[in-house]
């Protein structure tokens, strides 16, 4: 019996040392990051700014890897089901903690299944319509699309996305009858939203502020409590609907068992990151507010967003088709 609790002693200081040693020289090889929404949109956008930054600092390759459909949630489950060895990640988003109430059937858990490592910036959505729409501000778009209810084509990301929800929420609180119109990530949207065909979107930030200060898209407000710096001039839509707030936040999780250690150094670099001058500027330009902090503090954040936006969920309605 002794002997044997030897070899079991032995057994797992050998994979507490292996596992030491590879967090030690972590990344040894590409690290495959999984983006839930198609290349172009906010996900995409950031998750490849930060990869960059990553592959400069640590060496290896951090390969951005596309995986759009349900709303997010196939990405999701490919990072769930893989190794939790830190060569897998995930681009976490608000429709990380969206859909733990919106879909009943998911085959993981978020805050279970995927560990947090990092966050990276909080950003508003931005109420932007098509040039054609006759409004310019929140309360005149009210009034028109009172005047013709089920007549507007609201766009989004998916169904369950912070930009869909964003939506929702206003529908709700403005008491206006938009039709919603799901596509397959950001970027599919603002194809149609810039040729006219859909009329409204609560689009994050990042993927629309080249479009906006070109002119080929009219921001009415910010869903952020207070404006934003990248569009300082565009008032929040709470200004006119009291107690309206919604904001983006991103950040990066891996499969739940990854190294302690892995998680650490990601964190580290990340952190790193959100001091450097230049990708503040960047991230900035984004209309992004940076979000450092410890795996543990962003953990709170996906635990509070997910128990907010699950009270939105139930009081709007909102289904998935």
């Amino acid at each position: 019996m002794r002997r044997a609790g030897v070899i079991a002693f032995g057994l797992a200081a050998l994979v507490s040392l292996s596992l030491t040693a590879r967090a030690d020289d972590y990344p040894n090889r590409p690290v495959k990051w999984i983006v839930g929404y198609p290349a172009g949109g906010s996900t995409d956008i950031l998750a490849r700014i930060f990869g960059q930054w990553l592959q400069d600092r640590l060496g290896q390759q951090f390969v951005i890897e596309n995986r759009p459909g349900a709303g997010n949630n196939i990405g999701t489950e490919a990072v769930v089901n893989s190794p939790a060895d830190g060569y897998t990640l995930l681009l976490v988003n608000p429709a990380n903690a969206i859909n733990a109430t919106l879909y009943q059937n998911l085959k993981f858990n978020f805050l279970r299944d995927i560990m947090p490592v990092a966050g990276f910036i909080r950003v508003p959505n931005v109420m932007e319509v098509h040039p054609s729409v006759p409004v310019k501000t929140v309360a005149e778009f009210i009034t028109y699309a009172k005047a013709n209810p089920g007549k507007i084509n609201m766009a989004s990301s998916g169904n369950g996305t912070s930009i869909h929800l964003s939506g929702e929420l206003f529908k709700l609180m403005a008491g206006v009858d938009l039709i919603h119109v799901p596509y397959r990530g950001s970027a599919p949207a603002l194809t149609d939203m810039l040729g006219g065909q859909v009329q409204v979107m609560f689009d994050n930030m990042p993927s629309s502020i080249e479009h906006i200060r070109a002119g080929k898209l009219r921001p009415l407000g910010v869903t952020t409590e207070v404006r934003s710096k990248a569009l300082p001039d565009v008032p929040t839509v709470g200004e006119t609907v009291k107690g309206y707030e919604g904001s983006a936040w991103f950040g990066v999780g891996v499969p739940k068992g990854t190294p302690k250690e892995v998680i650490e150094k990601l964190n580290k670099e990340i952190n790193a990151a959100l001091k450097d001058e230049k990708m503040l500027a960047k991230l900035t330009e984004l209309g992004g507010i940076p979000m450092p902090g410890t795996a543990e503090e962003f953990g709170k954040i996906n635990e509070a967003e997910t128990e907010k936006w699950a009270k939105v969920v139930k009081a709007s309605g909102a289904k998935v088709d």
